[in-house]
């Protein structure tokens, strides 16, 4: 076994496989961007050195400064995490030209397991069932146009070279599929440095089922069960279990023994995953990831076993720990992904600074970040997984939906009362929900009486605001007259006017109606300066106490009559010009931010009197892009 390890990468997995090390008496060694100089992994190593500026393509994607880091570490062996260069057969093969150890599968598997069109072509030849798409190395939009109208609509365009949604695109119609590919290239080569695409049927109600795999330097391979991750946002996952609800013994048993010959064709090693898309009983071969993935923790819940460990053991040229047989599939676990995202502005995701990061501790948490941590533009908006397992599917479910409720994120915006509603609808405690659910319950999950918010606010203003010196108080005290006070707050365009009569339980009006509180008293509220927190049940709201000065602005940024950018990010494309009539909805620019692409449209019909960004240019949440007249 190697005595020092260099990780690649960053947050929650850097975090993650350092743990493991050390429990192994493995020196650590962490790399970072000059934007995670405060980062938690950075702390959590042994030795931390600097690669560069914080741009990925700069840092944490630079073959040359990852190499360069390790030699100048000592590190005998190098961990990719997933993501980054975790895929990148070129990235293997220099680890090895340097002599240092590369834990993950040799070059030649990355290289043709890692492209999804090489993998397609290879089983087929196998006779693992793949679905109807185009697979080809003609990447000129004409023969991509001409292979999408044969595949037929809907269909997904996807990025051959990665996965996590970057670089996937759903075109419903044959009017879409250009303007669909131009954006799936682009994202594909900013995450992947490759914008080769393939085309692929949709199918519209399956199940997304994946099998782990494990695979020593002596020719073997065992599988350790499946995963469900059906459900999905932005065709990225948000929630994993194992095992597969509606998986039944004989289909385990199929796609084990289907995923364990995909690794034998190409003489795999350490751990990787085979994505399946299925349909009742019948699946069909999607992809092969060669590294650890996200949701690896739901696995080792079920099956009691380290797969770091399994994977550095691999690496060092040691056998499997056991064979097929030996390994058993007990209880089941659920897996959530916090995201810094907003679900009720479809996903937009966020950056800032986190004020406050609680999460109880009866489950297992596994994260990058804690309270003070930044979160920019330049990274996947992952800020924690949340995991628990049980002795079954129900119970597990109680288990993770009681700790969501607890956990509490203030700072950013961030989807953890979407989870909590996911879990608690009744489409995925059924178990035989499809990769629709997230878009079916979307309204459901997401919907808030920010009002309630509202009102606890205001409560914590007063009661922030009391003194001894009932003359100098806070609290609405006037001679011979019943307390009043008002409370003015906003939140994004909304105002918030909360009359607290009498005393805090004789009545409120908000906005001049009589309410009464409906939230319990476990509700957490914060301050920042003028800026309120309400933390309940998975919810956070976030309120400005609007003093006069803040008023004024607020009104005036209210009233301006542009657009303005929603996230800090990179302008990609800017599609009017001063002088165009545009209709509300008309895509005004395409903003890159967190990897991913966002539309900027028109919020009504005018004409573009200004466009003050261009293709390239950097821009700040809340700087105006377009004015109209």
């Amino acid at each position: 076994m190697f005595d020092s390890l260099l990780v690649a990468n960053r947050g929650e997995i850097a975090c993650r496989v350092f743990r493991t090390a050390r429990q192994m008496g493995i020196r650590t060694i962490a790399v970072y961007s000059e934007a995670d100089r405060h980062a938690v992994h950075v702390s959590a190593a042994d030795e931390a050195l600097c690669i560069g500026p914080a741009p990925a393509l700069q840092s944490y994607l630079d073959i040359d400064k990852v190499i360069d880091a390790a030699m100048k570490s000592g590190a005998q062996a190098i961990h990719p995490g997933y993501g980054f260069l975790s895929e990148n057969a070129e990235f293997a093969s220099r680890c090895a030209a340097a002599g240092i150890v590369f834990v993950g599968p040799p070059a030649h598997a990355i290289e043709v397991m890692g492209s999804k069109m090489a993998s397609k072509q290879l089983m087929q030849e196998a006779g693992v069932p793949v679905l109807p798409g185009y697979h080809g190395d003609d990447q000129t939009p004409e023969i991509l146009r001409r292979e999408a109208d044969r595949v037929g609509y809907p269909l997904l365009i996807k990025a051959s070279a990665g996965g996590g949604g970057k670089g996937m695109r759903l075109v419903e119609n044959a009017d879409d599929f250009v303007a669909q590919l131009e954006g799936a290239k682009r994202e594909s080569l900013a995450a992947f440095g490759d914008d080769a695409v393939l085309l692929e049927r949709y199918l519209t109600a399956p199940k997304h089922i994946e099998v782990q795999l494990m695979a020593d330097q002596h020719g073997c391979v065992v599988h350790l069960f499946e995963r469900d991750c059906s459900v999905q946002r932005r065709h990225q996952k948000v929630i994993e279990e194992a095992p597969g609800p509606t998986v039944t013994d004989a289909l385990r048993q199929q796609l084990g023994t289907t995923a364990v010959m995909a690794a034998e064709k190409v003489g795999y090693e350490g751990a990787g995953t085979v994505e399946f898309i299925a349909e009742g009983d019948e699946f069909y071969f999607m992809e092969m990831n060669t590294r650890l993935q996200v949701e690896h923790p739901v696995t080792e819940a079920v099956t009691g076993l380290d797969l770091v460990e399994w994977q550095l053991r691999v690496a060092a040229g040691e056998p499997l720990p056991l064979d097929q047989t030996q390994i058993q599939l007990q209880g089941h676990a659920i897996e959530v992904r916090l995201y810094a995202e907003n679900p009720r502005k479809k996903f937009l995701p966020s950056t800032g600074h986190i004020e406050h990061f609680f999460v109880p501790a009866d489950i297992r948490t596994d994260s990058g970040i804690t309270s003070g941590s930044e979160v920019t533009m330049h990274y996947d908006p992952m800020l924690a997984k949340l995991i628990a397992v049980a002795d079954n599917r129900d119970a597990a479910i109680r288990k993770l939906a009681q700790a969501l409720a607890c956990t509490e994120v203030a700072g950013v915006e961030h989807n953890l009362g979407y989870l909590s509603g996911l879990l608690r609808h009744p489409l995925f405690l059924a178990g035989d929900y499809t990769t629709g659910i997230a878009e079916q319950v979307h309204d459901s999950v997401t919907a808030v009486d920010v009002t309630d918010y509202a009102l606890l606010a205001a409560q914590f203003v007063l009661q922030g605001n009391q003194d001894d010196d009932l003359w100098c108080a806070g609290n609405g005290f006037r001679l011979n007259q019943p307390a009043h006070r008002c409370v003015q707050l906003r939140q994004g365009k909304v105002n918030y006017s909360v009359e607290l009569l009498d005393d805090i339980e004789a009545g409120h009006r908000v906005n001049g109606e009589v309410v009464a509180q409906s939230m319990a008293s476990r509700a957490h509220v914060i301050r920042r300066g003028t800026t309120l927190y309400v933390m309940y049940a998975g919810h956070t709201e976030r309120f400005i106490e609007l003093t006069d000065d803040s008023s004024r602005f607020q009104a005036a940024h209210a009233s301006r009559a542009g657009v303005v950018s929603p996230m800090p990010g990179q302008v990609i494309e800017v599609l009017c010009q001063q002088g165009d009539k545009v209709a509300t909805g008309e895509v005004l620019m395409i903003v890159e931010a967190m990897k991913m692409e966002h539309k900027i449209t028109a919020p009504k019909s005018g004409t573009v009197a200004q466009v003050f960004a261009q293709p390239g240019e950097r821009v700040d949440e809340g700087v105006e892009l377009v004015k109209f007249d």
